[in-house]
């Protein structure tokens, strides 16, 4: 087993992996470049595959307490304003899956996992501390970290997970195969209370909206007080894709729409303030290799960075995190072996996800005779097209 753990990475897959790692025993250092533990964005849909996850580490109190649970999902044509296809959320998920269809607030999913981690008292935790290079031999990983006003230290460990996210400096160092790819998307996320909008604007339900190179999803959050809006475009990528926060506005967004049709404009409209990010992703993964090298894992988007047209980043990493401790708890199993066991279980469904999510864009954003069809599809086949049971069921 292993007895001390690395893992650089503060955001939600790190700290899920230092939660499911430390409630089997293992102990874990989690470095953080970060000054303080913060989580960036605004929603995240939770589908029943991931909710089982957090169950599973007995989190189902927190998750209640924070999340929302939608009814339904609802599929509309953007310009149109037309029904197109629903999916029964709620209890039928729970039926069919064993577990429920969340929405949760990223910071709050975030804090959720910290708290647990904290309580666990087998994660010893680094703020500040910036990995500036990593080696591994046959016995050991050893990670030279620089924190402010600190003089530069060196950490051992029998493993290092890399959770550090799209632009992972572990994969970096690791596999030397190139920064993400640019997509051509614009994410402009805004999160705010359902008070604060008309009433016939709030909402208690996933609703799609798709359109002609762009669609737009609105969920609860918070218990279902807040409503999360995401519209991702086809637009002119921003030079620096490092920020989260590139000052998008409500009047970019506005014009972005214009031909939308009016009930997703009077909710456009009645939002004042949205943020902006290019969506970057890699291709689908093509072997285990990328996920694993020696002593080394990488985990979420360090590994597998996806297009959010599955609502599965987040999921992903957390799947990850479940995999992870279970391979590196077998017991007499030497490490590396533990984690090409890990990659060997995780990349063909993270490719299968990361592609679905690549296909699922194009469907979204359809034009011409493609987007007839697709609408006549989900007219006449709604239920059994939104539904993804391999997906659900889990790896």
């Amino acid at each position: 087993m292993v007895k001390n753990l690395l893992i650089v990475g503060g955001g939600i897959g790190g700290l899920a992996a230092a939660l499911a790692c430390t409630q089997r025993g293992t102990p874990v250092h989690l470095l953080e470049q970060s000054p303080v533990f913060s989580e960036v964005g605004a929603g995240i849909q939770l589908g029943p595959n991931v909710v089982r996850v957090l169950e599973s580490w007995g989190l189902a109190a927190q998750l209640k307490a924070v999340a929302a649970f939608p009814s339904q999902l609802e599929v509309r044509n953007a310009l149109s304003s037309k029904l197109l296809g629903t999916l029964p959320l709620g209890a039928q998920m729970v039926q069919r899956y064993g577990a429920a269809y969340a929405s949760i607030a990223r910071t709050d999913l975030h804090h959720l996992l910290l708290t647990a981690v904290c309580q666990g008292g087998l994660a010893h935790l680094m703020l500040g501390s910036d990995v500036t290079a990593v080696t591994q031999d046959e016995h050991a990983v050893q990670v030279q970290i620089a924190r402010p006003s600190v003089q530069d230290d060196v950490l051992r460990a029998d493993a290092l997970v890399g959770a550090d996210g799209l632009w992972s400096r572990v994969r970096a160092q690791v596999l030397h195969g190139g920064g993400p790819r640019v997509t051509g998307h614009l994410a402009y996320r805004a999160m705010l209370p359902q008070r604060d909008l008309p009433s016939p604007l709030r909402s208690q339900v996933v609703r799609a909206w798709m359109g002609p190179d762009f669609h737009v999803v609105q969920y609860p959050v918070r218990g279902g007080d807040w409503l999360n809006v995401v519209a991702i475009v086809h637009g002119e990528v921003p030079d620096d894709l490092t920020h989260w926060d590139h000052s998008g506005n409500a009047a970019d967004l506005r014009i972005l729409l214009e031909g939308a049709g009016a009930p997703l404009l009077d909710l456009v409209h009645a939002i004042p303030d949205w943020r902006l990010w290019a969506l970057c992703d890699r291709p689908p993964m093509r072997s285990a290799a990328e996920h694993a090298n020696g002593r080394i894992a990488l985990l979420g988007d360090a590994a597998h960075p996806m297009r959010p047209y599955l609502a599965q980043g987040a999921g992903m990493a957390i799947e990850d995190a479940a995999e992870l401790a279970q391979a590196l708890s077998v017991p007499d199993l030497p490490v590396p072996v533990a984690l090409r066991n890990y990659a060997a279980r995780r990349w063909q469904r993270n490719a299968r996800v990361q592609a679905r999510s690549i296909r699922n864009g194009d469907i979204f954003h359809a034009k011409g005779i493609v987007r007839l069809g697709r609408d006549m599809a989900l007219k006449v086949l709604g239920q059994r097209i939104l539904d993804v049971p391999w997906l659900y069921q889990g790896a």
